[in-house]
């Protein structure tokens, strides 16, 4: 299984709020990222620095494709604009991608 990582900032005071949009975060949203492939999706936070990983079941190229096609994600993207620094990756159109540098397994 192919993992992806990324990383963004929340905007300063826009902490709380970046949390709870996730609390409460769209059925479709999530339907679209689990017929993406998507498994074992997780987002931590240190101050206003996130980090986001998950595992693609059917690959990062598939997953990536279907996130950057989706008027769901689109939707999603600017309901998250003011409380989110994030731009997208330009090759995949999705979150910007971080380079796996180590992994222990």
């Amino acid at each position: 299984m192919e993992k992806y990582a990324w990383s963004a900032k929340i905007v300063d005071g826009k902490e709380n709020e970046y949390v709870k949009r996730h609390d409460e975060i769209w059925q479709e949203l999530k339907d679209l990222l689990t017929e993406a492939g998507i498994r074992n999706y997780t987002i931590w936070k240190n101050g206003t620095t996130l980090f986001g990983y998950y595992e693609c079941e059917k690959g990062v190229e598939y997953a990536t494709k279907m996130q950057a096609e989706s008027p769901i994600v689109d939707k999603w993207n600017e309901y998250m604009k003011d409380v989110l620094i994030m731009e997208l990756d330009p090759e995949t159109g999705a979150q910007p991608k971080l380079v796996k540098v180590f992994e222990l397994n």
